[in-house]
């Protein structure tokens, strides 16, 4: 019987259309981000990228996010140098970054002059895509960055935050697929955050999707919720052409599933990677003491290995909760927890229902342990809850809670055009501010999203470069002696 049920399902599978699916490695990114809050130097990098440049991934996630702001203040690098290097290894390989769209890799806007110009030198030094997501998924946020990408002959990845509620229809995905088909994107990617999306959702999603646009579809998500593997093969099943993975010592957890275990999955069947599993065992071993030493100085921790099916519940990205559960020990208000999280979705739905991710996840988590804190919601607001309620980040899909919106805003102005609009040209000013420290072209752009995080840097270059000791060196307050 069994025999006869193997032949049955190697019959099937025969008449189904070859459809390699493609792998896109975050470790160099994502993964890292994701579990050790982006803390992995270059020098753990370089040495396995001839490795990884043999295994044909679709690209290699390397740059972009939060690495970014990580490399300058915290592993003293220079992101720049970073990307150079990596692209000088990757010599087969596709190179890819995220982007948050107008705010580029901070948490604010910035005037189209900055971002043209961020674009143009993330693919000359090196990136081959670029996947641009905002964080309410305005579509206007998105369109100096693909025109800028377009015409410095990069890829443009145009990016659908998953989120849930009563407006994420599937018309709604559908609709977003044909705007982003005609700003002339080449390719879509879902990016689920949170690891709210489900198996059975998947399919239906990306049937809905395959059937509004011809580009194609990339699926990001996390196994924070325990279901990111059988979410792929139901997706990839349904038409997805690529998914994001992670090399098995930083997967998992808070990170992608593993590369390994979804090249295995597909092995056999239409949908063969056709990845090596050997070239990958070598990449998995180079990183694997890495991780062991991680968990030993506690840079990993074992929380955010396991599952959390509170995400499900409450929609809170890993980072999200990570960064509650910090504001309220600050605040002496462990004992909250429970109140906040029941509080994010009330404050979610009276701003809008963005999707949770950077920067609105940030808002909407703050907002919500201020509300609980005060014992009274909305008493207290920040600069950046007024911001969000005023229009400046963008519009949101539902509309905002007239009543909380006139409580923290006031008779302020609502702004309905694309934020961006309203800006001036940023380029002369940072320029002129930046010209003490500037050594290459790209210092200019490293200060204009982090000024004082890269002036610190700038210091510390300086002070390498000057041979300085460093043991001498003042670096609690910056100060580097010659």
């Amino acid at each position: 019987m069994s025999g006869a049920a193997d032949t049955e399902m190697e019959d099937i599978m025969a008449d189904i259309e070859k459809r390699p699916v493609g792998i896109t490695e975050t470790v160099l990114r994502d993964a890292h981000q994701s579990l050790i809050a982006t803390r992995m130097p270059t020098e753990i990098m370089l040495p396995i990228i001839d490795t990884m440049d043999k295994v044909g991934y679709h690209a290699v996630e390397c740059w972009g996010g939060a690495t970014f702001d990580a490399s300058l203040r915290f592993l003293k690098e220079d992101p720049w140098e970073r990307l150079r290097k990596l692209r000088a290894g990757f010599k087969n390989t596709k190179l890819q970054m995220l982007l948050r769209g107008q705010n580029i890799l901070g948490y604010k806007h910035y005037p189209d002059d900055v971002v043209n110009y961020f674009v143009e030198k993330s693919i000359a030094n090196g990136i081959d895509i670029i996947r641009i997501f905002d964080c309410l998924n305005d579509m206007r946020n998105l369109e100096t960055s693909v025109k800028a990408c377009k015409k410095e002959g990069g890829h443009a990845q145009v990016t659908l935050v998953y989120t849930l509620g009563d407006a994420y229809t599937l018309d709604y995905w559908m609709n977003i697929c044909k705007t982003i088909e005609s700003m002339g994107a080449d390719s879509i990617c879902i990016k689920d955050m949170s690891g709210l999306l489900l198996p059975y959702e998947a399919e239906k999603l990306i049937k809905a999707m395959k059937s509004a646009t011809s580009l194609p579809i990339e699926l990001h998500t996390h196994y924070t919720s325990g279901v990111a593997s059988m979410t792929y093969m139901k997706a990839v099943e349904a038409g997805c052409d690529i998914i994001d993975t992670a090399i098995s010592p930083f997967s998992m957890g808070t990170s992608q599933p593993a590369t390994e275990v979804m090249v295995e999955a597909f092995k056999g069947t239409p949908y063969d990677t056709g990845l090596d599993q050997k070239l990958l065992a070598e990449i998995a071993d180079h990183f694997r003491p890495y991780r062991e030493e991680c968990l030993k100085n506690g840079l990993m921790d074992v929380k955010v290995l396991g599952v959390n099916i509170k995400t499900l519940m409450y929609q809170v990205p890993g980072g999200m909760l990570s960064n509650m559960v910090k504001q309220l020990k600050e605040q002496n208000a462990s004992d909250k927890y429970q109140a906040v999280l029941e509080e994010i979705p009330r404050v979610r739905k009276d701003f809008g229902e963005p999707p949770l991710v950077t920067p609105s996840s940030q808002i909407v988590g703050t907002q919500a342990v201020m509300n609980v804190l005060m014992g009274e919601r909305y008493k207290v607001a920040t600069d950046q809850t007024k911001d969000l309620l005023s229009g400046r980040y963008g519009t949101t899909v539902k509309p905002f809670n007239a009543e909380v919106q006139k409580k923290i805003i006031g008779d302020r102005d609502v702004i309905t055009c694309r934020p961006a609009d309203l800006l001036e040209p940023g380029l002369p000013k940072f320029e002129e501010e930046v010209k003490e420290w500037k050594q290459q072209d790209e210092d200019t752009l490293s200060y204009a999203l982090f000024p004082q995080v890269a002036v610190e840097f700038f210091k510390y270059r300086l002070a390498q470069q000057k041979k300085v000791d460093l043991e001498k060196a003042d670096t609690k307050n910056g100060a580097y002696p010659a």
